[in-house]
């Protein structure tokens, strides 16, 4: 073998680990998102923790993670990807076990923040190294490997979580992070070549201050609605908050010789297409499938393991999907895959939005099965669109842009789903209700938080009526259904926006030979 050969070789190992290396910590994310969510019940028993402490064991790492991530794509572009993904690494993993070490719900919600910190470096700079690692066009069927693994997780998380938390107890789910987390770790330090944008030479200090707290103040303002009406002083002020905060930050971008995100990505018509999609589809698809877990374990009362396994279709469709919608975008270019996932997930949650109380699985699953054939062939298109559309040397940023589109996405999809689901239950509740006897409507009437979340069983307990019970499982159906209609329309938008958006778009070309090396 000629030393031309043996180098050619060696890169192409190189770039093998170093995909698996951010597949690996991918999954640790993708499975931190779902296996967390199962394991709540068991940590409000055993840390005594109220309503709103437990809710913030999410919205804590929620918050952390859509705040900084733009940051997080920034250090990696000015300092080294590589180096400040493996610090993502690290304290993702520290984090994890403070998370399962946690002798108090305070303590808790502190390591889900910092473990939230971990998670935004990690995010945006796996798929920056990645384009980074491969050709140009190469970099396709590396995204659909790297999205198939996210469905990996997400697939696993729900099964997983159940297991443990019923084996383990409930600090297993953080604990499964730590040995992914050194794999990683030690697979990086070997694997992974150092990149960064060699024209960044000094962080726009005022440009985070305003974007992170504008991120902060928007997904704040969404995730409190449950809480706080959204005409209501506390919501507007958060939301009024953070619309001065991002003018502030546009303008002070404009002004700025070294921006935080240079705002001419936004001239490319392909990036802010991706962008655009990547809201629609953290709102659309993040929002409701939160709905049909709710369905499943308190309307068709399946247990957190049931639940998780008849989840199946969906996710195992993108582990299964999401590498061959890789190739095909290489081969075809972003376009038609992203529009046509669109087209297929609108199918999917229209097909949802004819569920019922009595609904049989056999009613679910094929709507679920073309929901992740949906996603799996947009994201990889959505996120090879993205990063094609800009200079490599700037992948970091504009990662970070388009995963926090999506961040922001899914907050804003489960806060304005959930409230138009709880007003279109609550009229169906009351007007169920009204029909009962007097006494039993006076008990029903004070259960209307129970029905907004489907909980059939204690309506049931705590009214002493079957009737009010069935009132509460019709009433919950009906909001969710219209919060899938409303998602349905939403992929219709971005499967239009897709069309539209990346018309004239080209696949990669694609060379023969040893792949073309990529400056650093």
């Amino acid at each position: 073998m000629s030393a031309h050969d043996h180098a050619y070789e060696q890169d192409t190992r190189r770039q093998w680990l170093t995909l698996g290396a951010m597949c690996f910590a991918l999954f640790m994310i993708m499975i931190d998102n779902t296996i967390v969510n199962v394991a709540l019940p068991a940590i409000q028993r055993q840390l005594h923790a109220g309503p709103s402490n437990l809710e913030w064991t999410v919205n804590a790492y929620v918050l952390a993670f859509a705040s900084l991530i733009l940051f997080g794509g920034k250090l990696g572009d000015r300092f080294g990807r590589k180096r400040m993904f493996i610090v993502g690494l690290v304290l993702f993993t520290l984090f994890s076990a403070a998370c399962a070490l946690a002798q108090t719900d305070n303590q808790l919600i502190i390591a889900r923040a910092l473990q939230g910190t971990g998670a935004a470096l990690m995010n945006p700079l796996s798929l920056s190294i990645i384009v980074s690692a491969f050709p140009r066009q190469m970099v396709a069927t590396a995204i659909g490997i790297w999205a198939g693994v996210s469905g990996l997780g997400l697939a696993v998380g729900p099964v997983l979580g159940g297991f443990l938390v019923e084996h383990s107890g409930w600090a297993a789910v953080f604990w499964v992070n730590v040995p992914i987390g050194v794999i990683a770790t030690a697979v990086c330090l070997w694997a992974v070549v150092e990149s960064s944008d060699p024209s960044t030479t000094t962080l726009d200090v005022p440009g985070t201050i305003l974007i992170t707290a504008g991120l902060f103040a928007l997904t704040w303002g969404l995730v409190k609605t449950n809480e706080h009406a959204w005409l209501s002083a506390y919501t507007l002020s958060f939301l009024g908050g953070a619309a001065v905060l991002l003018a502030g930050w546009l303008v002070w971008e404009l002004r700025t010789d070294q921006p935080m995100v240079p705002l001419s990505f936004f001239r490319k018509r392909v990036f802010t297409a991706a962008n655009v999609v990547a809201i629609l589809v953290g709102f659309s698809l993040f929002g409701s499938i939160y709905f049909v877990t709710l369905f499943f374990q308190n309307i068709q009362h399946y247990s957190a393991i049931e639940a998780g396994v008849r989840s199946l279709p969906m996710t195992l469709m993108i582990l299964f999907v999401a590498p061959i919608a890789g190739k095909l975008n290489a081969r075809f270019g972003s376009r038609a895959p992203m529009t046509v996932g669109m087209v297929l997930a609108s199918i999917g949650l229209v097909g949802l939005a004819q569920l019922e109380v009595t609904s049989s699985y056999n009613a679910i699953w094929p709507f679920y099965v073309l929901l992740g054939a949906g996603l799996a062939t947009t994201m990889p298109a959505m996120s090879n669109a993205a990063m094609g559309a800009v200079d490599p040397r700037k992948s970091g940023v504009a990662s970070g842009v388009l995963n926090s589109a999506r961040q922001v996405g899914g907050a804003m999809g489960i806060a304005v789903l959930g409230s138009v689901a709880a007003h279109n239950a609550n009229n169906t509740w009351q007007t169920k209700i009204s029909a009962l006897p007097a006494d039993s409507h006076a008990k029903a009437e004070q259960l209307t938080q129970l029905v907004l979340g489907g909980q059939t069983a204690l309506v049931q307990q705590l009214s002493g009526s079957s009737q009010a019970a069935a009132a509460a499982g019709v009433s919950f159906v009906d909001g969710l259904t219209s919060a899938m209609w409303i998602a349905g329309g939403l992929t219709i938008a971005a499967a239009l926006v897709s069309f539209i958006g990346l018309r004239g778009m080209k696949p990669a070309p694609r060379h023969d030979g040893p792949p073309v090396a990529v400056e650093l």
